[in-house]
């Protein structure tokens, strides 16, 4: 997939706000700090497009960006720090749960993870909700450049363990040396066209 053109769309929390379109939507998802905006600006090309912060827990909004005037990826809010409030904390889970289980041209999701750290309970019951909702998934894990290739392998393999994935079902990403980047493209634009082939057959 080339990057031509992003725009971005709105911020939303709730249906009625999302984008009147039926472009195939991917989801972006992953723990507070994780480095999820910066893959996005990776991704697309931006530098700042999709804003990023040094305080974790800043985005509380779904925000949606168009791409190529053909597919949508949706920013979603990070999850699991621990200094936001206990109410925006509980704000958090109806309101994805609600775009994920709502949102008809949803096609799938990327599910981040910092190479560093192990996956948690929200990324394990995430990937269950996935799961459970025949949702397909993407595991990738960022912030690769802080270590050695050696040490990149060994850790991708530990979480594609822990996540249940082989080690080739999880993508090793840097924002800073762009590598991944167009694996991750790959994969999407591969969804996108299995889903024009055969997404009728199977909905």
């Amino acid at each position: 997939m080339k990057i031509r053109d992003v725009q971005f769309v709105k911020s939303a929390v709730k249906p009625e706000q999302y984008p009147d379109y039926a472009v195939p939507e991917i989801a972006f998802a992953g723990r507070s700090n994780v480095g999820k905006s910066s893959m996005i600006n990776t991704l697309i090309q931006r530098k700042d497009l999709v804003k990023t912060s040094s305080r974790p827990g800043c985005t509380q909004l779904i925000n949606f960006f168009l791409v190529n005037d053909a597919v949508s990826f949706v920013d979603l809010p990070g999850y699991g720090y621990a200094k936001v409030s206990k109410k925006i904390r509980a704000a958090w889970q109806p309101m994805v749960d609600t775009y994920l289980a709502h949102r008809p041209n949803l096609l799938g999701l990327v599910l981040i993870i910092d190479i560093r750290r192990d996956p948690q309970e929200e990324e394990r019951n995430l990937a269950q909700w996935l799961i459970t909702h025949d949702m397909p998934y993407l595991v990738v894990l960022t912030k690769a450049d802080k270590l050695s290739k050696n040490r990149q392998q060994k850790r991708a393999a530990i979480i594609s363990s822990q996540m249940n994935r082989t080690a080739g079902e999880v993508i090793v990403f840097s924002a800073k040396t762009r590598l991944g980047r167009e694996t991750i493209l790959d994969e999407i634009n591969n969804l996108i066209t299995w889903h024009e082939q055969f997404g009728e057959e199977t909905d």
